[in-house]
This record gives C-alpha cells, sequence and structure tokens, in this order.
C-alpha cells in the first residue's frame, strides 16, 4: 500500500529550540495574513462583482457553501493534508519544489516541467503586487462605513500607508516580527466574535456545512454559479503562503493554527455576514464592516489596516526570498541583496525588487481606484499558481513518492478539476482587470527564460574556442612567470578553463605559485551540509580545481569557504590571494540561438546584473577583472 511521505518532519525538526505553541502563534501572523484578510471582499465580490448574484437565500446560503467546501478541499485536504509533505529538505514553494521534482528526474529539467514552474513564479509576482493594493485599500475603504464623507480619504491614506510599508522594508522585520502573531490573534479573535454576534439571528446559517446547498446553487443557475467561483476563490488567496512558509515554521505548527483557529474563526465571520444579509440585503455594500456596531466599526478599521499591512509585509517579504531563489537556481541575473538580521538567514531585502513593487503597488492602486475592482484582477494569479502546484505535485507523486499512476489519478486529479474550474472561472474576468497578472506574469516569465536560455548560449560560446584544460596546465608551466601567492579564477563551468585564465596567460605572461579554478555550484536543495560545501582536485603543476557546493536558500560567501579548506596546499589567506574574474561584453546577432530582441534583453541584464565580487563577497581590494568580447 502506498502512503504518503514523511518527509516534511524534517521541517519541523529543523525548529528544535522553538516551541511549539510559539511557531504556532508566529504562522498565524506571517503565513495567515494573507488568507485572513479575505473577509473583507470575498463575500461582496461574490454578489456585486463583474457577475452580480441576487440577494437571497439560495444564493447566500449557495456562496457560503462554496467558501467552505473551498477552504476543505483546496487548503485543508490539498494543502494542509497533502501539499505540505512535499517539502525539499524543509523548504516549500514553487520554486522549491520545482528543484525537487527535477531531483526526482536525476537533474535534468524537462521544457515543459520548467516552463511550470516559471509560469508559477511569475504569476507569483502579479500576487506579490496585488495583495498589498487589494487589502489595504478594502481596508482603509471601511472609513467610508464610519463617515460616507470620508470617502476623498481613502485613496489618498491607503497610498501612505503602502509607500510608508515599502520604506521601512531596508530596516527587516525582526523588530516587527514578534508582535505580527498577537496583533492578528486579536484580528483573528474579532472575525470570529463578530461572526458568532450576527450568527445568534439566524443560527441555520450552519446549514452552509451541507454541501447540497453548493449543489443546488449549481442546479439552479449553472452558468452563474460557475462565474461566481472566480469571486468565491477569493476567500482562499494566500493558502500558497502555507506552502512558501512552510521553511520557517515546520508543518506541523501550520496545520494546527489552520485547523484549530484560522479555518473556525473565517468560517464564522463568513456565516456572520450571511446571516446580516439576511436581514439586511443592502449591507452587501460592505458586509464586513457593517457587522460591528457603529461604535466599534472605526477601532475595527484600524485593527484589519493592521491585518492587511502585515499580510501585505509577508507577501512582500515573499517576493525577496522568490527572487534569491530565482537568482540561485540561474532564472536571474545576481540583483544586490542585503541581509536584515545577524541571527536570521532568511531575512533579506533586495533593493531593487523592493522599489519595483512599490512603483507598480502605487500605479495599481490609482488606476483601479478600488478594491471591486481590483478584485477582478487578483484570482488569475491565485489561481494559475495553484493548479501549476497541482501540476508539479502531481509529477512530484510519480517521480519521487513513487505513487502508481491510478492512485495519482484518483487523489491528484479531483483537485486538478477543481482548480481548473476556478483558473477557468477567473479568465472570464479578463477584460475587467484579469488582464494585469497576466501581463506582469508575461514580462516576468520573459525575463526568467531569457536570463536561464541566455546564459545557456552563452556557456556554448565560450566552449566553442576554449583550450583543453590539460593542454593549459601542461603548457602553462613552461611558458609563464611564477609569482608568490594565489590566484583563484572563477568560472561557472567546473570542466572548462576560466576565460580570465586564458587572458591572463595571453597578455601577462605570469601564474601564481598556486593557481585554483574554483566553481560555486548551486545545488536543487536548500541548504548543502558544511562537511560536503567544498571539492578539490588537484591537477599538477601548482593548479588545482576546487568547487564550492551551496544550496539554493544559502548565501554564497567565497573567502569563507576557502578559509574552510585543508585538501588544498596551504590554508588559505586572502591578504595573499588575488581573484581573476571574467567580464563578457556580449553582441548580438543573427547566429542561431534565440531572437535579436531577446539577445539585447539579455545583455541588456548582464550589463546591469550586480557584480561578481559583491556577490560572492569578494575583498574589493583583491579583485582583477578582465574582459572579452562574445558574440551570441
Amino acid at each position: 500500500m502506498t502512503s504518503l511521505p514523511s518527509t516534511a518532519d524534517s521541517s519541523d525538526r529543523s525548529h528544535p529550540s522553538d516551541g511549539f505553541l510559539k511557531l504556532a502563534v508566529g504562522a498565524v501572523g506571517v503565513v495567515f495574513g494573507d488568507i485572513g484578510t479575505s473577509p473583507l471582499y470575498a463575500m461582496k465580490e461574490s454578489f456585486i462583482g463583474p457577475h452580480p448574484l441576487v440577494l437571497d437565500e439560495m444564493h447566500i446560503y449557495g456562496v457560503l457553501s462554496l467558501i467552505f467546501w473551498t477552504m476543505t478541499l483546496v487548503v485543508t485536504l490539498k494543502y494542509v493534508a497533502i501539499v505540505l509533505r512535499a517539502d525539499n529538505r524543509g523548504e516549500g514553494g514553487s520554486l522549491a519544489l520545482l528543484a525537487l521534482v527535477s531531483r526526482g528526474l536525476g537533474g535534468q529539467r524537462s521544457t515543459a516541467l520548467l516552463v511550470l514552474g516559471v509560469l508559477a513564479t511569475a504569476l507569483f509576482y502579479g500576487d506579490a503586487i496585488i495583495t498589498p493594493a487589494i487589502s489595504v485599500l478594502s481596508a482603509v475603504e471601511g472609513l467610508t462605513v464610519v463617515e460616507a464623507r470620508l470617502e476623498p480619504l481613502v485613496l489618498p491614506l491607503a497610498l501612505i500607508i503602502l509607500v510608508g510599508l515599502f520604506l521601512i522594508q531596508a530596516r527587516g522585520t525582526a523588530r516587527v516580527g514578534s508582535v505580527f502573531g498577537p496583533i492578528v490573534l486579536v484580528y483573528f479573535a474579532t472575525l470570529a466574535i463578530l461572526g458568532v454576534a450576527n450568527m445568534v439571528h439566524h443560527p441555520e446559517i450552519l446549514g452552509i456545512l451541507n454541501p447540497l446547498w453548493a449543489v443546488r446553487f449549481f442546479a439552479l443557475d449553472p452558468a452563474l454559479a460557475f462565474l461566481a467561483l472566480g469571486s468565491v476563490v477569493l476567500a482562499v488567496t494566500g493558502a500558497e503562503a502555507l506552502y512558501a512558509d512552510m521553511g520557517h515554521f515546520g508543518r506541523r505548527p501550520i496545520a494546527l493554527s489552520w485547523l484549530t483557529l484560522v479555518w473556525p474563526c473565517l468560517m464564522l465571520n463568513y456565516m456572520g455576514q450571511g446571516a446580516l444579509l439576511l436581514d439586511q440585503p443592502e449591507a452587501i455594500s460592505n458586509p464586513f464592516y457593517l457587522m460591528a456596531p457603529d461604535w466599534a466599526r472605526l477601532p475595527l478599521v484600524l485593527i484589519a489596516t493592521l491585518a492587511t499591512v502585515i499580510a501585505s509585509q509577508a507577501v512582500i517579504s515573499g517576493a525577496f526570498s522568490v527572487t534569491h531563489q530565482a537568482v540561485q537556481l540561474g532564472l536571474l541575473p545576481r540583483i544586490r541583496t542585503l541581509h536584515t538580521s545577524e541571527s536570521a538567514a532568511g531575512q533579506i531585502y533586495i533593493p531593487s525588487v523592493n522599489w519595483i513593487l512599490m512603483g507598480l503597488v502605487g500605479l495599481l492602486v490609482l488606476a483601479f481606484q478600488e478594491s471591486t475592482r481590483l478584485a477582478s484582477a487578483y484570482g488569475i494569479a491565485v489561481t494559475g499558481t495553484m493548479f501549476i502546484t497541482t501540476c508539479l505535485l502531481g509529477i512530484l507523486a510519480i517521480t519521487i513518492w513513487r505513487w502508481n499512476r491510478w492512485l495519482v489519478a484518483s487523489v491528484i486529479g479531483p483537485f486538478l478539476l477543481v482548480d481548473g474550474a476556478y483558473l477557468a472561472s477567473n479568465l472570464t474576468k479578463i477584460p475587467d482587470g484579469g488582464w494585469f497578472p497576466l501581463l506582469v506574469g508575461a514580462v516576468v516569465f520573459t525575463i526568467l527564460t531569457t536570463w536561464s536560455a541566455g546564459r545557456r548560449l552563452l556557456q556554448e560560446r565560450l566552449a566553442e574556442g576554449s583550450t583543453p584544460l590539460e593542454v593549459v596546465v601542461r603548457s602553462a608551466g613552461r611558458s609563464a612567470i611564477r609569482v608568490p601567492g594565489t590566484a583563484v579564477f572563477m568560472t561557472s563551468n567546473p570542466v572548462a578553463v576560466p576565460p580570465a585564465l586564458l587572458h591572463n596567460l595571453k597578455h601577462n605572461r605570469v601564474l601564481h605559485d598556486r593557481n585554483v579554478l574554483l566553481t560555486v555550484v548551486v545545488e536543487e536543495i536548500p541548504r548543502v551540509a558544511p562537511l560536503r560545501r567544498a571539492e578539490t582536485v588537484q591537477l599538477g603543476d601548482g593548479f588545482w580545481r576546487v568547487i564550492l557546493h551551496y544550496g539554493f536558500m544559502e548565501e554564497v560567501d567565497v573567502p569563507a569557504a576557502l578559509a574552510e579548506v585543508s585538501t588544498c596546499g596551504a590554508p588559505f589567506r586572502v591578504m595573499e590571494t588575488s581573484f581573476f574574474l571574467g567580464r563578457q561584453t556580449l553582441i548580438a546577432s543573427d547566429r542561431p540561438g534565440m531572437a535579436i530582441w531577446r539577445e539585447k534583453l539579455f545583455a541588456l541584464m548582464v550589463r546591469n546584473a550586480a557584480s561578481a565580487m559583491e556577490f560572492f563577497r569578494l575583498p574589493t581590494n583583491r579583485v582583477v577583472e578582465l574582459g572579452s568580447q562574445v558574440e551570441i
């Protein structure tokens, strides 16, 4: 009998010093911020969105039943019960899943597999732009419920909050992270209290737990019910965060938080909104805030805004992490990355990503101006990512978990049908704003694939004129003058001769006593054990081949790694070591490989990439760069 793998336990064991309950509370603040703010707009959009519904008992019960069973199938069964077990040495997310599946295929990424992983990453950036905009805007719109005359303040106040959020990213989340959990705990408690207070007038609303209400909804009007799926799925936006943030908290704390706190509080609030609408259909203009009594609405706006800021913080930090992973896996050029915590390696800040996100989020708010309009743009990115995750999960089940195909079809197949239905429903909203995440996804997809293909093409061009390593080692000793010290020649190809070495010999005719051909290999696992960090081979005549292995979640520090190497002759001393880097100037041509416009885009990305010196943490006064021109 085939059973689910227990590999995810490694993610739980990765936090031995952290209390289990502490991790569960932390997960509430970080992991569930996005899905926790969905009650601000999901119910409203289901009835007054692009495809309005009649506000009667049948439709209210039908929508609520769809919300409950969507949470049950998509979040609880798919993500909590199955997807969280697909951990890549404790890490989760689309790129971690792609790397895990690739490793199961012997390290060979098929074109289709790479496209799936890259497409999921591209859609994530669309989500990262829309989430702060719709969350903060929908929270601040509560001011109009408190006082209609405050409406002119909504847009400027939302922009001020969002700009302030991006401005403080450079400080990192270490200082405020400890208060995220308690604030969101208060927020979820508020959701539950508001829900119960309204449910007491209509306790029969609990009947929505019966899936027959969803079935009757589809039987009554199949077309409208199908279109309603595009709004209902807004209730589970942020479900992908459960998987992406697994490495920070572990599977069991996330599952505990969802099952015992988040899920019940969310459903109580949704049922409370439904009970309110049964009595006051006009409350559909903003059922979340109208559930509260007059005196409590202003404090509710404050706590909801704080919750949306936290949700936005989480997705922005996620964008930094995904970008870092993409760089390490060779899907993006080197990007300047800053660490905001001395103790937490995962807390990073990428200035270029931060400012691009801030600009796009601001433009999005100014262009759409209302959360209702933004909701139409939201679903496609979410459902697209969910659908791709399910596809990769199916491949994983076959290649790594070794499930038979009938089991995969019976377990993964229904999830594909559900995710496919939600994606198809959201595609109908393309004219109403759904084009935006598709546009962002297309641009990011083009950038990621161009860089990946360009790197491969550049390696092929450099290899065309390369000299066999044995020839260089044998002839260099006779033709070059030896000088004291160590020379480290950086090369991305572990079996080729570094271009910087060839140019140094050709123009300077000088070699050091020890010459190290150094390659940094980023493996498709999150972290590499220290004992596996360095691999050394003596090539003779003062030449050594050194390969440094890193995981895609780790930071590369070449001097620190070399200092630990004891199998490469004398110990490495920084002040006696020179680092030689090759810098290629790319010239677009009509040679086969890529379209001219993509070659020019790749050349532009190469020119604007962060320097190898900074990326590898090389000492600035010990680096020599030798340039060449390459036609691609």
